[in-house]
């Protein structure tokens, strides 16, 4: 792999699509690297970015707006950063041969839409997921709801972090839950996932890795994370979760079939749900996950490191380090402009270390920051993290 200089007509140009806390991270650690990155979202001042070389803002769900950005800047990479962009016109440039999609358009494509995974997963792969049902309409939602049982998730096929996401136990919520889905989807009229509850003893990230090794593929397994959420978001995580070898063997089997169908290199993040020995398949996102900024503080290498060398073709290292924690720092407030306190309180907590991620607005829930620290296991780094989210208080200017 050869690697030019920014700037120069020689540059190894990259093209994030997304340009978050995750895609800043990437963006970091591609410049360390030497790649040249540029940056798109569908607002300005996201926080790649504020590290970026270039940036640009577009509609990214647009084809013709986004196709003519790739022309214009003839990226030789494009790494989308989240789901909303228009995946066909990402498949007809890897198809021509102009740019190099990660891991794949295809994957892209099929994992932008819960529908697209789940059939993939459950019945291409047959590997063991929740009950499910989709629906078009309330109607199809309230039978789909009669055929998976009390209670209940339902989701929008094309959402994230939780958007559009109820709890139902109980047939006279599916018409409010329809209601809330369709809101809060990506597309109007658009499908969801009814799925039944697995009574899970807890649920992992296992970040499966693609990489080359001497020219040939292949899958390496970070030690799981464990995560806890609230309404389909993630709010703390830790690195290793404690589970059985046979269940650890069970996800890695499940993760390196999903991310073997799906091809391509990089890391993907594969949600598995663990009762015991057993394991089911939840989800997978084709990049690094949220509940992986952990390994900003456990890893030899983040998964952000890791992302940017297998995007490169560089040789990776998936070891641990030491246990650890992530905590999440939101808003709070509706602001622009926000200013963070407590932030040397917050770094005077033993071992622990702060991403603020320099957002142009804060929301009530939207996640501004995360709280990172160290520990002898994971009960004391879960301690330390949340000590630290704690103390940063997001105000208004």
């Amino acid at each position: 792999m050869k690697i030019g200089t920014p700037l120069t007509d020689h540059a190894t140009r990259v093209m994030l699509l997304g340009s978050g806390e995750l895609g800043k991270e990437v963006a970091i650690e591609l410049q360390r690297l030497g790649a040249e990155v540029i940056a798109v979202d569908r607002y300005a001042n996201a926080p790649a970015m504020q590290v970026a070389h270039r940036s640009h803002v577009i509609p990214m769900t647009d084809p013709q707006v986004l196709n003519g950005l790739i022309m214009a800047e003839a990226p030789h990479i494009i790494v989308p950063e989240i789901e909303a962009i228009a995946t066909d016109t990402l498949a007809a440039i890897e198809a021509a041969g102009l740019a190099r999609v990660i891991p794949t358009a295809r994957a892209t494509q099929l994992t932008m839409n819960r529908e697209g995974i789940r059939r993939l997963a459950a019945e291409e792969l047959g590997l063991p997921t929740s009950p499910y049902a989709f629906a078009g309409s309330a109607e199809e939602l309230a039978a789909g709801a009669e055929a998976v049982g009390f209670p209940c998730f339902v989701k929008p096929v094309m959402s994230s972090s939780g958007k559009g996401q109820s709890y139902v136990e109980r047939a006279d919520q599916v018409a409010d839950a329809w209601t809330y889905a369709e809101a809060s989807g990506r597309v109007a009229g658009g499908r969801v996932i009814v799925e039944g509850r697995i009574a899970f003893d807890y649920e992992i990230t296992l970040l499966t890795l693609r990489s080359l090794r001497d020219g040939a593929v292949r899958t390496d397994f970070c030690a799981p994370i464990g995560h806890r959420q609230q309404k389909g978001d993630y709010v703390e995580s830790w690195q290793p979760q404690i589970m059985s070898e046979a269940a650890l063997r069970a996800a890695q089997d499940i993760a390196g079939k999903v991310t073997d169908a799906l091809g391509g290199l990089g890391v993907f993040g594969v949600e598995l749900f663990v009762t015991g020995d057993k394991v089911w398949f939840s989800e997978v996102s084709p990049r690094p996950h949220d509940t992986g900024l952990v390994t900003l503080a456990t890893q030899t290498m983040s998964e952000f490191a890791l992302h940017a060398r297998a995007i490169l073709g560089l040789p990776v290292d998936v070891s641990l380090r030491e246990p650890g924690a992530s905590a999440v720092i939101y808003g709070g407030v509706e602001a622009e402009g926000v200013v963070y306190e407590g932030v040397a309180e917050a770094l005077s907590v033993p071992t622990a270390d702060l991403r603020l991620f320099g957002k142009p607005e804060a929301f009530e829930r939207r996640r501004m920051g995360v709280a990172l620290a160290r520990g002898a296991d994971t009960d004391q780094a879960r301690d330390r993290a949340t000590e630290a989210a704690s103390k940063v208080r997001v105000v208004k200017p």
